[in-house]
């Protein structure tokens, strides 16, 4: 989905005041410095039809299967309506409170047994009400799949009404399969993590830190009040699991274990002591929802430049191999550097600089490929020591550079493990003005500030004849603690590329949800 798009209507949204910030209190009773009211949708068509219409381009997006629609109420109704009058859709209307005459049904419109809903809504803080719309689906003998909540905090219920919910679910859940939703703008207080505990993924279009930044970006709001709503949302997670709080049942509160919060990547991007680098490497992965590095190991300039252009929505990092390339141009890097600004992304050089100092600098600025005036990130090998960091640092900083240390390799029999690793880590964090993370196969420190990025991945483990070992996306993200996969052969090999792109950006991402949802945040 276009970033820029996203931008545009989260200026308009706060131009017609959906978007407030003061004290306000919701709902479940809790105070809030920022509240959410797309009921105001309904005296700007434009704009509400500008939602609707970005609603119905994440459901192609995620290819979503359905049979019917429904909006909660009452903010997301005229959005569901809008969607299933242009899309010819059939749509179903649930009620509050059932009528004392007539059929005194809960949900209007006809609806088979097992039939698929998408269920829209408009704002999710625990998402409750996502939950309490599948239960009153189900009773009326739906099988529901996919959600799609929206943005109004008012139609989040209080504690007690989610507590209902999750305990009505779990009773039946056997019978009810609810696998996805979509929602315009998540407060990410736990509604994610809420929701995926009871099998269902929800999608957003748009994140409370991303709303927080573009506003910030375009002066509509200063740093204090960007920092007090972070303050807050990070407090006042709604979410704890059943295994960190015995009972399953969502929280008032902060998570119960907050010794292993995950930062979530718009978080650790506002960290005091993150590389700028690193800072805008973690909110381009916020904003494009992806944490997928493609490996173009092409040896041709032109295909490589087609390679960028057709998969640089679906990626954070393109990373090049230029010595390989058998046409290298100057042009060349000025026509990639266009691409990666237009497409959001950064360029990674995978040069593995390994010499002394003074000729790792040469090499950097100088020569042919002249690497520094146009990849924003290389990597280096830390055998050399200290001196190989401090002479691309020479080069790199001032142009506002960035490196990445080799702690571990993908490559069998690799050297590159126990105290080596350990020392590599040292480096970087004695030298981290240039040094922001590390590539390796799992998470090798604990500090937030440092991104991994792991190689050899693939759909399936297993390995080839040269020794190469790969891993899944959820091995590597969910299970080993890495950030960004870096993905070759399982996109560049396949029938259709930017199938396997998305494929791999889908897979990368929900691990990373899963990963968040595990650890409470």
């Amino acid at each position: 989905m276009d970033s820029v798009c996203i931008d545009s209507l989260i200026l308009k949204l706060h131009d017609v005041s959906a978007v407030k910030f003061g004290e306000y209190k919701l709902k479940s009773g809790m105070m809030t410095p920022i509240y959410i009211d797309l009921r105001v949708l309904v005296s700007y068509p434009a704009l509400m039809n500008q939602v609707s219409s970005l609603i119905y381009q994440r459901v192609q997006d995620e290819g979503l299967q359905f049979d019917s629609v429904c909006g909660v109420p009452y903010t997301a109704l005229p959005l569901a309506t809008i969607i299933c009058s242009r899309h010819e859709l059939p749509m179903l209307i649930r009620r509050k409170e059932a009528k004392d005459y007539g059929t005194k049904r809960l949900v209007e419109g006809s609806c088979r047994e097992g039939d698929t809903c998408l269920i829209i809504e408009d704002t999710v803080t625990s998402g409750s009400s996502i939950l309490e719309t599948a239960e009153v689906l189900y009773k009326e003998g739906l099988k529901v799949q996919q959600q799609h909540e929206y943005m109004s905090d008012d139609d989040d219920d209080n504690m007690t009404d989610i507590s209902r919910s999750c305990n009505s679910l779990n009773l039946f859940g056997h019978l009810l399969k609810v696998t996805d939703a979509i929602v315009l703008m998540d407060r990410e207080q736990g509604g994610v993590e809420m929701l995926a505990s009871q099998g269902i993924r929800l999608h957003p279009i748009i994140s409370m830190f991303k709303l927080l930044n573009v506003l910030l970006a375009a002066e509509r709001i200063d740093a204090q009040t960007a920092q007090s709503v972070r303050k807050f949302i990070q407090e006042n997670n709604t979410f704890s699991g059943k295994e960190e709080c015995g009972n399953g049942v969502p929280a008032t509160k902060k998570p119960c274990v907050e010794q292993n919060l995950e930062l979530s990547y718009e978080d650790r991007a506002t960290l005091p002591n993150v590389h700028p680098l690193a800072s805008k490497l973690l909110k381009i992965m916020a904003e494009k929802q992806s944490n997928l590095c493609v490996s173009a190991d092409v040896t041709s300039s032109e295909k490589l430049l087609q390679l960028a252009d057709s998969l640089g929505p679906k990626l954070c990092v393109l990373k090049t191999h230029v010595d390989i390339l058998q046409d290298y141009t100057a042009a060349f890097s000025q026509k990639l550097q266009a691409l990666a600004e237009n497409h959001n992304f950064l360029i990674f050089e995978d040069r593995k600089f390994a010499d002394i100092g003074n000729t790792v600098k040469h090499q950097y600025e100088g020569g042919l490929y002249q690497i520094s005036s146009w990849s924003h990130i290389v990597n280096a090998h830390a055998v050399p020591g200290p001196g190989v960091v401090k002479g691309l640092s020479s080069v790199g900083k001032p142009l506002g550079r960035g490196c990445l240390l080799i702690a571990e390799m993908s490559s069998q029999g690799s050297l590159a493990t126990g105290e080596y690793t350990k020392a590599v880590v040292k480096m970087a964090e004695e030298q981290s003005d240039f040094v922001f993370g590390f590539i390796c196969g799992s998470k090798v420190t604990k500090r937030p500030e440092f991104i991994h990025m792991t190689p050899g991945v693939q759909m399936k483990a297993g390995g080839d004849v040269l020794g190469q070992q790969y891993s899944t996306p959820e091995e590597v993200i969910c299970k080993k603690g890495s950030d960004v996969i870096i993905v070759g052969r399982g996109i560049l090999e396949a029938p259709d590329r930017l199938k396997a792109a998305e494929a791999y950006r889908k897979s990368g991402w929900e691990a990373y949800v899963k990963r968040l949802g595990q650890s409470g945040q």
